[in-house]
C-alpha cells in the first residue's frame, strides 16, 4: 500500500533529478571541454572523450537519482510516519 502512495513522489523526484543532473552534468562538462559533449552516433567522435564524457554522466545521473529518492522517501516518512521501503538490507 506504500508503494501507490509514494508513486508520485517517485515519479516527482525523478523528474526533478534527472533536470538537475543534466544542469549539473553540462557545467561539469563545460569545464573540461569547450565543444558539447560528445555523442556516440556521431561518426567523427574521439573514443576516449566518448567514454570519459559517458563515466562522468552516469556518475552524476546516478548519484543525483539516489540524492533525491533518498530526499523523497525523507519527505515522505515525515509527513506519513512510514518509511516506504525496506528498514534494512537484504542478508546475503
Amino acid at each position: 500500500m506504500k508503494k501507490v502512495f509514494f508513486a508520485p513522489f517517485s515519479i516527482v523526484f525523478g523528474i526533478v533529478a534527472g533536470l538537475v543532473g543534466r544542469k549539473l552534468f553540462d557545467q561539469i562538462w563545460g569545464l573540461i571541454d569547450d565543444e558539447e559533449p560528445p555523442d556516440g552516433s556521431v561518426h567523427k567522435t574521439s573514443w576516449r572523450k566518448l567514454i570519459i564524457a559517458t563515466a562522468i554522466q552516469g556518475a552524476i545521473f546516478r548519484a543525483t537519482k539516489a540524492a533525491f529518492d533518498r530526499w523523497a522517501r525523507t519527505g515522505f516518512l515525515r509527513l506519513t510516519g512510514s518509511w516506504p521501503g525496506d528498514e534494512e538490507p537484504e542478508p546475503e
